[in-house]
């Protein structure tokens, strides 16, 4: 077992625990131990698929429509099995008072650790608390960088093809510095936080992704607490 901190480090430094471990197995009980007491169910751990026993098939299945960008307001939260709109997302985030945009695309690839030759990427989660998760954490970095102008945050589950888009984070801010911080803080926050699990089809056989970690808390901030990143005295974007 070996731990290292992810996320995204300021002032008030987010340390999350990273648990790697050699076999899944041992993986599928680490997330029915965190996460049983969360959802207060009884979880088996000789679920041969997934890692806790009907959680998700007692909650609502994604919606199979497109996501589509909300009628107002300056937040896009969304989880769907479609193929995520990274085009349209790249284009609603923009706004007339931000001079910076960044968008991070998070696409299925075709190794990950310790494992080549990965052909397939399925995703699970519990489904009914990830979008009040993304909420939280587009929340969270409003109170960190309050002159942000939009935020998306897109989820996909189910099978996610080799070079199709899993996650999309985008963000607008008047200038470059809180548009690039934002972001990462709301990949890294989010993967952290949102209860969603990756397994992989790969050369070798089928299991659950390795880079697992516990799902915590999204840690709210208070815009007084939130670090300087200088970007109000930036000349331009």
């Amino acid at each position: 077992m070996a731990g290292r901190r992810i996320g995204y480090r300021t002032r008030d430094r987010v340390v999350v625990p990273l648990i790697v471990l050699p076999h899944a197995a041992r993986l599928q009980g680490l997330r029915l131990l965190v996460f049983a007491a969360w959802v207060h169910r009884t979880f088996s751990p000789s679920s041969g698929r997934r890692p806790y026993d009907g959680a998700v098939a007692a909650a609502p299945p994604a919606s199979d429509a497109a996501l589509e960008p909300p009628a107002d307001g300056a937040t896009w939260t969304g989880l769907s099995a479609r193929p995520l709109p990274v085009v349209d997302a790249s284009q609603w985030v923009v706004d007339p008072s931000c001079g910076g945009v960044v968008v991070f695309t998070g696409t299925a690839r075709d190794h990950s650790v310790g494992r080549d030759g990965v052909t397939r990427l399925e995703y699970e989660a519990y489904e009914e608390q990830v979008v009040p998760r993304l909420d939280a954490i587009a929340a969270a970095a409003r109170a960190r960088w309050p002159d942000i102008g939009k935020i998306v945050l897109l989820h996909r589950v189910g099978e996610v093809p080799l070079t199709e888009a899993a996650v999309v984070v985008a963000v607008s801010a008047p200038h470059r510095d809180a548009a690039f911080e934002a972001a990462r803080f709301g990949i890294d926050t989010l993967k952290a936080t949102v209860p969603i699990w990756k397994r992989e089809d790969w050369s070798e056989g089928t299991s659950w992704g390795r880079e697992a970690q516990h799902i915590v808390p999204v840690e709210p901030v208070s815009a007084d607490r939130a670090p300087a990143d200088g970007s109000a005295a930036a000349d331009g974007p």
